[in-house]
């Protein structure tokens, strides 16, 4: 196994172009909404579109369209997909907000031996089924 074979796996470089077009649309949205440049937007968690959905649909659905949207490989890749979705919507986003109410207490409290915590986790609902929508569109043109 080669570098070859990982350079021409499709579903590979679908899934990255997928979570590379989420991110940086991450840092052109907060440019025209906030009027500001983050570039750390292009690491950074949460927001819109969510690319760990954009990641994982690009993965699925060119799966689907390399191996047959009937394989187990598919139904695999789409099972994992969901898991993925559910958990940014539900638990990581329940994360962020229980991060929010424990950086007002330090900051009413005034705690200077707590750091505050990351805040921006997870997904709302509508970020997640973009990010999807997005990696399908890639995974099937990729």
């Amino acid at each position: 196994m080669g570098f070859g074979q990982i350079a021409s796996n499709v579903p590979l470089w679908a899934a990255m172009i997928s979570w590379a077009i989420a991110q940086g649309s991450k840092i052109i949205l907060t440019f025209i909404t906030e009027k500001r440049f983050d570039a750390t937007r292009i690491v950074g968690t949460g927001g819109m579109p969510s690319s760990h959905s954009a990641l994982v649909m690009a993965l699925t659905f060119s799966v689907g369209k390399h191996n047959g949207f009937g394989s187990p490989l598919f139904a695999v890749a789409l099972i994992f997909s969901f898991v993925v979705m559910y958990d940014a919507a539900g638990i990581r986003r329940a994360a962020g907000k229980q991060a929010e109410i424990i950086n007002m207490l330090i900051v009413k409290h005034q705690l200077p031996n707590m750091e505050k915590l990351k805040e921006l986790l997870g997904h709302t609902p509508l970020e997640v089924f973009v990010g999807g929508i997005l990696g399908i569109l890639v995974g099937l043109w990729v």
